[in-house]
């Protein structure tokens, strides 16, 4: 019996689709706890604390990315886990082992730069001048728009520091 894709079943095939299934659940999952830098959003242990709140000018407004710098690795696991079980279903004998490990790798390089991606966010750098006549620069996500010569209030205490319009 030659066949160029022979389907796989059994308890094995079984149990590597439940890992696969779980994997890109947890990679789901954790693209829902994504961080946010936008002004209009406070975490419960930023909420109910006295901040500071100054005024100031918009002088210049420049577009930039913000990326999260740290990976949670459900991408990789996912993406490892689905390229494993693609590279399984692949050919025969010690050829299918080589699929299945080349798979994995691919796809977990694949995911990781799939949640990098996913963990992008256009902002803006905005430079305010104070009216005490000093200058401060925030990057934030650019839910907002900004223009130069704007009045704004800058935020800050407790956590980080917010441009918002007055």
């Amino acid at each position: 019996m030659s066949s160029a894709f022979v389907v796989r079943s059994g308890p094995s095939y079984r149990r590597l689709i439940a890992v696969a299934a779980v994997a890109a659940s947890m990679a789901i999952l954790a693209g829902c706890a994504n961080k946010s830098a936008s002004s209009s959003v406070y975490t419960f242990g930023q909420a109910q604390q006295e901040q500071i709140v100054r005024t100031g000018t918009v002088v210049s407004v420049r577009a930039v990315t913000i990326q999260d710098d740290k990976s949670s690795g459900a991408g990789m696991l996912a993406g490892g886990a689905l390229g494993g079980v693609a590279g399984n279903a692949v050919g025969g004998g010690s050829g299918r082992a080589i699929a299945t490990v080349g798979g994995a790798i691919l796809g977990g390089l694949l995911g990781n730069t799939v949640e990098n991606q996913v963990n992008r966010r256009q902002g803006l750098e905005i430079t305010v001048r104070l009216d005490n006549g000093e200058t401060r620069v925030v990057a934030q996500e650019a839910d907002v728009s900004f223009t130069s010569g704007q009045r704004v209030r800058l935020i800050s205490g407790g956590g980080p520091t917010r441009v918002v319009p007055m």
